[in-house]
Order: C-alpha cells, then sequence, then structure tokens
C-alpha cells in the first residue's frame, strides 16, 4: 500500500496550552496537503512520542516518513536526542524510509518571516 507522512516534533511541555500553536500549524500543513498524513509528535512531557507515532503510522501502512524538527535552533536535543532516535526508529522500522530536516527556525523564509513580525511589532508600538 505504502504512503508519505509528515511528522512535526514538537519538545512537549507539562502544560496543555504550550501544545496549542503546534496543533495549529499541524492543521494548517494538513489543510494544504490533504494527500498527506500531518501528524504532531513530542521529545518529551506529552504524547505521542516521536517512537510511538513512526510505529503507529508504520502499522497504518506509511512507508515514508519525513520528520520536521519545529525548533528555533539546532541545540542539544536536535542535533545529539533526534540522530539516536531516528536511528531506533529505522532499526525498528527497517520498510520504512524515515528522514529529517533542519530546525524549522534556521530555515531562511521562516527567519525572513520572524524579521518581519519582529519589526512590525516594534513599528505598532511606535
Amino acid at each position: 500500500m505504502g504512503g508519505r507522512a509528515l511528522v512535526l516534533f514538537a519538545h512537549g511541555a507539562r502544560s496543555a496550552s504550550w501544545a496549542a500553536p503546534f496543533e495549529l500549524l499541524r492543521d494548517m500543513v494538513a489543510a494544504r496537503a490533504p494527500d498527506l498524513d500531518v501528524s504532531l509528535a513530542f521529545l518529551e512531557l506529552m504524547s505521542p512520542r516521536l517512537p510511538e507515532q513512526v510505529a503507529a503510522l508504520a502499522a497504518q501502512g506509511v512507508d515514508d516518513v519525513t520528520v520536521v524538527p519545529v525548533f528555533l535552533g539546532q541545540g542539544g536535543h536536535v542535533l545529539r536526542d533526534l540522530p539516536l532516535i531516528l536511528d531506533e526508529m529505522r532499526l525498528a522500522h527497517p520498510g520504512v524510509t524515515i528522514r529529517a530536516v533542519g530546525a524549522v527556525g534556521e530555515d531562511p523564509t521562516v527567519l525572513r518571516a520572524m524579521t518581519e513580525y519582529c519589526l512590525k511589532s516594534a513599528a505598532d508600538g511606535a
């Protein structure tokens, strides 16, 4: 069967309200790509964790997973933790292609949008 999935990978927090912008991002991405299974997974403190989500996708027949770290920078979680998690998931699901891209906050387009937001904030306060 096969299928493609996009997993937005966030840190997680104790407060449920912390996830709201990530859930909105997931919904906005899913609305633009109806042929793509778009979900949200977390490193810690919230469910599903990334390995659980990829296992669920593999069980549904998904064979191509792209992980997008929705972090501002390539800190220790993205540089150290994510590669280990990816290796474990690839061993657990050898029939699934699992790749990760860089942290969303390091993309030039995202940085430009953040720059515009910051400048607009300063102008609005003037």
